[in-house]
């Protein structure tokens, strides 16, 4: 029921603009030297806290029109050095078209890094088998991201998928999403950066929960992320730390929040400064209930 009831006015459908700087369809380009490219349709697992849930199974459309466009855009912009493949999930792509799109990016003179974000290791791992590790090797520098966010994800079939794409050269990396009442706090994190490296799986980011439409009963305050890598720091190596990231809302780009960079915190006002020394604002999910639930008593009374 929140998923279809959460219309407050800090959330919205495309919260960090990508299609605001979206040049060709399916490409997002915010930052100078790196582009996201919309490769794939369909994903292994539609996650309720989707940021592209606007788009995948409903308006996301992958086709060779698109594909070409996004490519020949790349080509055109001589600072791209760095391209991640997206979706819906690229690694639900058939081989033989996976192998086209990297082997098209990687006759690009100025594109050195291609990356992939899948959750098909952690939804799907069966679909990593040795002809698919061995393929995305031939294209390297190529970084795969993983999807994990719990301990329960990292089954024995996950693991031997890792283990595949590691073992064929593959730098493996983990973007973790916090979520309330899944795994916003210490122990739970602390496991899984801990089991994620065993399986030669580089914590990379913990990302606070975007302000999705619909997604408002899974956000944490971002209190609760800064306190956790507080506590993370006092726990474990540094290897097992991620940086804990927030993509702001209307589009202002990443930032990683820490009590020196969050202003009024758990306030109504709150915001967050940007590396570039702008302040955001920034809502916290507590003041907001408190907003909706003092405008509903404020309604009754009337």
């Amino acid at each position: 029921m929140e998923e279809i009831s959460s219309f407050n006015d800090s959330y919205s459908e495309d919260p960090i603009r990508e299609e605001t700087f979206s040049p060709v369809p399916n490409l997002t380009h915010r930052y100078e030297d790196r582009v996201l490219f919309l490769v794939s349709d369909v994903c292994p697992v539609f996650c309720r806290f989707c940021t592209r849930k606007r788009k995948v199974g409903r308006h996301l459309s992958v086709t060779a029109d698109t594909l070409e466009k996004g490519i020949q855009y790349i080509e055109t912009q001589s600072m791209v050095r760095d391209v991640l493949l997206s979706g819906g999930d690229p690694l639900m792509l058939e081989d033989e078209m996976l192998e086209a799109i990297l082997g098209r990016l990687r006759c690009i003179k100025h594109v050195e890094i291609l990356r992939i974000g899948s959750r098909v290791p952690a939804t799907l791992p069966a679909r990593i088998t040795p002809h698919l590790a061995s393929l995305l090797s031939r294209h390297g520098p190529l970084f795969v991201h993983t999807h994990f966010n719990h301990p329960a994800e990292l089954t024995e079939e996950a693991k031997e998928a890792c283990s595949l794409l590691a073992g064929a050269g593959i730098p493996l990396a983990n973007q973790t999403v916090l979520l309330r009442g899944i795994n916003d706090d210490a122990d739970t994190l602390h496991t899984l950066f801990r089991k994620l490296l065993t399986m030669k799986v580089r914590p990379y980011y913990l990302f606070q929960a975007d302000l999705v439409r619909g997604t408002a009963h899974f956000q944490t305050p971002l209190s609760v992320g800064i306190r956790i890598m507080e506590e993370l720091r006092k726990r474990t190596s540094p290897m097992a730390l991620p940086l804990f990231a927030v993509d702001l809302p209307g589009g202002a780009g990443k930032t990683f929040p820490g009590l020196a960079t969050v202003k009024n915190p758990g306030s109504g006002n709150q915001a967050v400064i940007t590396p570039e020394g702008v302040l955001v604002p920034y809502p916290d999910p507590k003041r907001e209930k408190e907003a909706r639930e003092d405008k509903k008593r404020r309604k009754a009374e009337t």
